[in-house]
């Protein structure tokens, strides 16, 4: 059994795809996952990612976006 809190969605502009992002705890062992759910029309595509990684995806992330400048609204 899991606890899941769902802590944002985004509608992405150009594709419409929904992106959920939630936070799964497993009762048994408590280990905390970052759970990222894509759906595209029908299709879901879902990664459980580990703290560390989590951590090392949205720092890739933020300094991408940060370099947009010119494409920002």
């Amino acid at each position: 059994m899991s606890e899941i809190e769902t802590l944002a969605r985004f509608i992405v502009p150009l594709g419409q795809q929904v992106i959920d992002v939630l936070e799964i705890t497993h009762v048994e062992n408590g280990m905390p996952l970052l759970r990222l759910r894509i759906r595209e029309g029908k299709r879901f595509t879902i990664f459980d990612i580990d703290p560390i990684t989590a951590t090392q995806l949205g720092e890739v992330m933020t300094r991408w976006g940060l370099k947009q400048d010119d494409h920002k609204t």
